[in-house]
């Protein structure tokens, strides 16, 4: 569950609450979506810095607070150069310029003259100080979550999404380490082809890497963030592992994702570098979609858990990997995801004969019994770890789906309510969690 699912959407006592409800549930692993500053329609996913973090997740209050320690933001601001000063001279851009995208920005600002932004700095050094001042609060708070998540015996899980919005920060900053023309513009576009969700892909956007510049650099913009996801978690997933091996290539002008290619990249390398400074990495393969030979190779010579998703098992092939029978130790299985509907929701827009095979195939006696079956096959599998969706325990429909892929409107807004978090309810999460052996603390 993301923290703007939470009753008041913030990082505040309900966040601290929400801790104590999982450690009395049993639960010991809570896992949030991106962090990221969310950019226009509020999807995580599409941030406007890879490493700052969203300063609405914290009390207007808490970010105005000026009882502080100036030397402990200063040390922050020293620890976070990698990209604070970028990402606050962008973001003081972007209300100078009213919002508009960096690549329409006049030109000494959009190709950072560094005359133009000196003057600028200068200028508006109130309002970079303040943006830097936000982030600095909403860091510490999200320590201070940390902190009291490890109290509480209970592992935060993240997700890194792999590509990053082409209006952001770090675009902006380092457009040598993205394939773009000399006006700032992609010259290819991220995406997956058609598949579960979309008959016609999904093309993304977000502009692609230049593999070649970021390795010649020792990847180390990928490694700061990689680093700095650690900070904040236990535990890191990142989405669209498949595009460490290969990512599906869009020409700019092409509408659909239908007629991109693959492009091989060098994830395999980044991992290397990775595992030899920071040893054995606590990360998770989101490795959905078209998965091949040489993905799997690249996630198991890295021993990363890969994912499973009981939605998806209910096909003819018995190979199919998210079929209960075949899911393996090594990963993670979901009832579903947050791009998902929920179990219930899926149920019901299933054709009936869907359903009755669904039932047969779960031995459910009726349809009122499918989401509490469901959740006790993910339970009952040999994965070693299961995570199941507030939305799934409590039992709630398509009106509280996170999100639809391919869509804008109507995402992200999904919140639990104060009463839905009861004792009753969390004893009830550990009894089950007990009868299959997945007791937290």
């Amino acid at each position: 569950m993301h923290p703007t699912s939470l009753p008041s959407g913030k990082l505040d006592e309900d966040a601290t609450d929400w801790l104590d409800f999982l450690a009395e549930a049993g639960i010991s692993v809570w896992q949030t979506l991106p962090l990221g500053v969310p950019q226009t329609g509020g999807s995580p996913y599409q941030c406007d810095s890879a490493f700052a973090i969203n300063p609405t997740l914290v009390p207007e209050d808490y970010l105005a607070e000026a009882d502080y320690d100036m030397q402990a933001f200063l040390d922050w601001e020293r620890k976070q150069a990698c990209w604070l000063e970028d990402y606050a001279l962008f973001a003081s851009l972007k209300i100078h310029f009213d919002k508009q995208a960096w690549f329409e920005w006049p030109a000494p600002y959009r190709t950072r003259s560094a005359a133009a932004l000196e003057r600028f700095g200068k200028q508006h050094a109130d309002v970079i100080r303040s943006i830097k001042w936000q982030q600095f609060r909403v860091y510490s708070r999200w320590c201070e979550i940390h902190k009291y998540a490890r109290k509480r015996g209970i592992y935060l899980f993240g997700d890194m999404p792999i590509f990053v919005a082409h209006d952001s920060s770090d675009v902006w900053a380092h457009p040598d380490y993205f394939l773009l023309d000399e006006a700032g513009q992609p010259t290819v576009v991220a995406g997956v082809p058609p598949d579960y969700f979309s008959e016609t892909g999904q093309r993304w956007g977000n502009p692609h890497y230049n593999w070649e510049v970021l390795e010649a650099n020792g990847f180390d913009w990928w490694l700061d963030r990689l680093r700095a996801h650690f900070a904040w978690f236990d535990i890191v997933r990142i989405d669209h592992f498949r595009g460490l091996e290969a990512v599906w290539t869009i020409d700019r002008d092409c509408d659909t994702a239908i007629d991109g290619y693959w492009q091989s990249v060098p994830g395999d390398q980044l991992l290397a570098r990775f595992a030899a400074e920071e040893g054995q990495p606590q990360l998770v393969a989101e490795d959905l979609g078209v998965i091949t030979p040489e993905v799997v190779a690249l996630r198991d010579k890295y021993h990363l858990p890969g994912m499973a998703v009981l939605q998806f098992s209910f096909d003819a092939f018995e190979d199919n990997p998210h079929k209960p029978k075949n899911i393996k130790p090594n990963t993670v299985v979901y009832t579903g995801t947050h791009d998902n509907d929920t179990t219930q929701g899926w149920f019901d827009a299933l054709q009936e004969h869907e359903q009755q095979h669904v039932m047969s195939q779960i031995g459910a006696q009726s349809p009122a019994q499918i989401v509490d079956t469901m959740i006790n096959l993910a339970l009952g599998t040999q994965a070693n770890l299961a995570v199941v969706p507030l939305q799934d325990f409590l039992g709630l429909g398509s009106e509280a789906r996170m999100n639809t892929p391919g869509t804008i409107a109507d995402n992200w807004q999904w919140r639990c309510r104060h009463e839905q978090l009861g004792s009753d309810f969390a004893q009830q999460i550990r009894t089950k969690l007990a009868d299959y052996g997945r007791l937290g603390q």
